[in-house]
């Protein structure tokens, strides 16, 4: 099941894990497996990509990070095909990606012995382009009566859905709002119009979508097999001026559309 309705579907390069995830996600239908566990799972793929990567065992570091994407899409196909939409999945499924994000990347500076600032500055990088996609993408699955358990503004805890309690969400939210509530205002700032948007064309949510975890995954699977340890943490900072350009790109789509409908 995908999260937008069909005459609104994108080719989205960091969903290149979403056959897979579906096939998991249906294997596991009539089984007592929750979405959470798969969720935890990814972790755990996570977790052992970290430890490939410390033994330099750089191919088998790449296959559990493309693995950890596809376990990230199957956990929430899982909820879509039981019908088991949760804000508890989704707060857990995003603080995994945060902490898991924040030790790649200070993996890959033990590594190359980078500074500890260029460290920072490549995971607030990743953060804010994966933040700039979701916003985007959230904005149009609301436009278009997507999926609805990611919200354009996350201000405020909401109401726990029909099998999760509240206390687990209001405990998920407080955490998830903690880690991304930062990233979350900067893109705002930087462009408050797009809740207003016209558009959202094909071909530039696809663009996009290299800022996506998935894409990001695989660059680094594809630095990491290629022996280009060194440069992971310059290109994910020097990436980053992508996210003025894709704004800047936005504005420009929206105004040409006004301009037409006048």
């Amino acid at each position: 099941m995908s999260k937008l309705p069909k005459e609104n579907q994108f080719l989205d390069l960091s969903d290149y894990g979403r056959g897979v995830a579906r096939w998991i996600a249906n294997s596991l239908k009539y089984t007592t497996v929750t979405p959470i566990q798969v969720t935890i799972a990814f972790i755990i793929s996570g977790l052992l990509a970290i430890f490939a990567m410390l033994n330099h065992y750089f191919w088998l570091a790449a296959f559990f990070l493309i693995f950890k994407s596809i376990l990230d899409a199957a956990d929430g196909e899982l909820a879509r095909i039981k019908n088991t939409p949760s804000y508890t999945g989704r707060y857990f499924d995003s603080v995994a990606d945060i902490i898991l994000n924040l030790l790649f990347i200070l993996t890959i500076r033990y590594l190359t012995d980078a500074s500890y600032y260029f460290a920072l500055l490549a995971f607030i990088g990743i953060q804010l382009q994966g933040t700039l996609y979701n916003y985007y993408y959230v904005i149009l699955r609301n436009k278009h009566d997507g999926d609805t358990t990611s919200r354009v503004f996350e201000d405020t805890t909401p109401t726990a859905l029909s099998g999760e309690k509240q206390s687990h969400v209001n405990i998920l939210f407080a955490m998830y709002n903690f880690c991304y509530r930062f990233f979350d205002k900067i893109i705002y700032h930087l462009d408050k119009t797009a809740i207003q948007a016209q558009i959202f064309p094909k071909w530039f949510m696809t663009i996009v979508s290299t800022f996506g975890l998935g894409f990001q995954l695989l660059l680094m699977s594809i630095f990491l097999v290629l022996g280009w340890v060194n440069y992971i943490i310059p290109f994910f900072m020097l990436y980053s001026v992508f996210i003025v350009v894709f704004i800047g790109v936005r504005k420009f789509i929206n105004q040409v559309a006004l301009r037409k409908s006048l």
